[in-house]
């Protein structure tokens, strides 16, 4: 057959190309695609060029903050993924079949808990099946929420705010929302804080969608208390550092500051009256099936989860074992 734009058919499509493709959609980037597939960025380059001169159109609009998916892109996207996971199921269960868990599970998990839970789960499924592979997806619910239900994630531990979870889903436990900053800010001086202290306050918060700043939002319209989003940040790793700078706070719950508490880098205070309680959930993917191996996680991360949650009160926190009556009427 005659070469499509210089290529010839053997090359217009393969597995490597579709999968090349879903890195660089994920990542928004050529180089974090060719770093995250371990291959050259040209050849990561020349991948996206064959599928795009072979269908025709571009799958991708090259901007100056990198590899933004074109309309064509989006709409192949979905279909692309359930190609490249039909396949990755397949081979899964050639190798389960033959022995041993085998694949890849993809899990994505809140900020406040990667850092303590991931060394632990890897150590876990490492011990159980150690030809298991992790990929893990760090992010805020509303980000992991859309990718679970795209097919992108098997699984995700998320914050859902209130007193329960969502049909379907596992809760692992439920956290108190903390007032996070140096020592030195006045505002952190008690064992608690009220909601209606932190007016004025400037707090450094992820941005919009997102439960919290939903959860925010309501209670402040409820109470009357306007406040300062100073800054918004995509990550809780700025939000600590920018609240350990001094010149704002921030709201996490202790989990997500263990270490930084523990060492005196900074002090937590528990919102109270009314206090912002999370409850963390386990969803699964409805997508598809769950491998062997995905099963296998998910009942390790029930386990684990559940447990971080109940034990870990870092030495140092203000306000981290005391009751609130007035948070069960006002929840």
């Amino acid at each position: 057959m005659e070469a499509i734009s210089g290529f010839k058919k053997s090359e217009i499509m393969n597995f490597k190309q579709l999968n090349t493709f879903l890195q660089v959609a994920d990542t928004k980037s050529l180089s974090r695609a060719a770093i995250a597939s371990d291959t050259a960025q040209s050849l990561v380059s020349r991948q996206i060029a064959m599928l795009e001169a072979a269908w025709g159109r571009r799958l991708f609009e090259r901007t100056g903050r990198g590899m933004a998916l074109s309309e064509f892109g989006r709409r192949m996207y979905p279909e692309i993924k359930r190609v490249v996971d039909q396949v990755d199921q397949l081979d899964a269960m050639a190798r389960e079949s033959a022995g041993g868990l085998t694949g890849t599970v993809r899990v994505g998990v809140l900020p406040s808990l990667a850092r303590a839970l991931l060394p632990l789960l890897l150590a876990d499924v490492r011990e159980r099946a150690p030809q298991l592979r992790l990929h893990v997806t760090e992010g805020f619910s509303g980000a992991l929420d859309e990718q679970l239900a795209s097919g992108r994630l098997d699984m995700i531990v998320v914050n859902r705010y209130g007193s329960s979870a969502l049909g379907g889903e596992d809760v692992l436990g439920k956290l108190e929302t903390f007032l996070i900053g140096k020592a030195v800010r006045p505002e952190l001086s008690g064992a608690t804080v009220p909601f209606r202290a932190m007016a004025g306050i400037p707090l450094v918060l992820p941005a919009a969608p997102n439960g919290l700043r939903t959860t925010l939002d309501t209670l402040s319209r409820r109470h009357h208390v306007k406040l300062d989003v100073a800054m918004e940040v995509d990550t809780a790793t700025a939000m600590k550092d920018v609240a350990a700078s001094g010149h704002a706070l921030t709201l996490l719950p202790l989990t997500a500051v263990a270490q930084e508490v523990a060492a005196g880098e900074l002090v937590a205070c528990r919102v109270t009256h009314p206090g912002i309680r999370r409850t963390i959930a386990l969803s699964l993917s409805r997508q598809r099936g769950l491998s062997e191996g995905a099963r296998l996680v998910a009942s390790r991360v029930r386990i684990l989860a559940s447990q971080l949650i109940a034990d870990q009160v870092p030495t140092g926190a203000r306000g981290a074992e005391l009751p609130d009556a007035g948070d069960s009427r006002q929840r």
